[in-house]
């Protein structure tokens, strides 16, 4: 019996999803290195994928980015530079200046509250000394963030091309630091400006507040 045409369309969609879920893994977890080339067969070892799908999948990594193709040497990782820094957090600021500016106007009283406590149980954290999950604790708050203030605009295309940069940021952050402990309670404390401004329900102060938080972390990564 034939197997019904959506569910055979379903199926190598759900491959595609597996193999990028899986390359963008790998690539947060240093297995595949930002610079580095690898091979369509590499790509394969990697993600324990089909061939057919790690073909399917080069395309949308070089439309985002990810991967780009050289000349007689093959698909290159995207490598950490200064003109990535400048063009990631550029993209940031234009997206989520005025992101705030809605969710300052539109976000629920019971979202914001959530948003302070997550941060303010960080900060205690941290100033009681820490524990080993509080770096990726701080990292999840830290995205949680930033991602329901871009997806209170119930808009895909924004945060489909929000999610690509923000794994841009990550591998930044990879040469960076971490939110280390040097600088984990001063982000928090950004945040904190940030969700003090969105409280008082003043959109301009909000947009101001993260374009300074862009720009604090546009610097540090500079500096490295």
């Amino acid at each position: 019996m034939n197997q019904p045409e959506p569910e055979r369309e379903a199926e190598p969609l759900k491959l595609r999803e597996r193999a990028y879920a899986s390359f963008t893994e790998r690539l947060l977890a240093r297995e595949i290195k930002p610079g580095q080339f690898v091979t369509q067969r590499e790509l394969v070892a990697l993600t324990g994928l089909p061939l057919g799908a790690i073909r399917e999948l080069i395309p949308r990594l070089e439309a985002e980015g990810l991967i780009k193709t050289v000349p007689q040497r093959g698909m290159q990782v995207a490598h950490v530079d200064l003109n990535l820094i400048r063009n990631a957090f550029q993209f940031r600021l234009f997206l989520e200046r005025e992101a705030t500016a809605l969710y300052a106007a539109n976000a629920t009283d019971a979202e914001i509250a959530e948003q302070r406590q997550r941060h303010e149980a960080i900060i205690a954290r941290a100033q009681a000394g820490g524990d080993e999950a509080l770096i990726e604790d701080a990292e999840d708050v830290d995205r949680l963030m930033h991602e329901a203030i871009i997806d209170h605009l119930d808009n895909d295309i924004v945060s489909k091309a929000f999610r690509v940069t923000w794994l841009k940021i990550r591998l930044i952050r990879q040469y960076e630091t971490r939110i280390q402990n040097h600088i984990l309670v001063p982000v928090m404390q950004d945040h904190l400006k940030i969700i003090t401004a969105i409280e008082a329900r003043d959109p301009l102060r909000a947009a101001e507040e993260m374009s300074l938080h862009i720009g604090n972390a546009r610097t540090r990564a500079m500096n490295y």
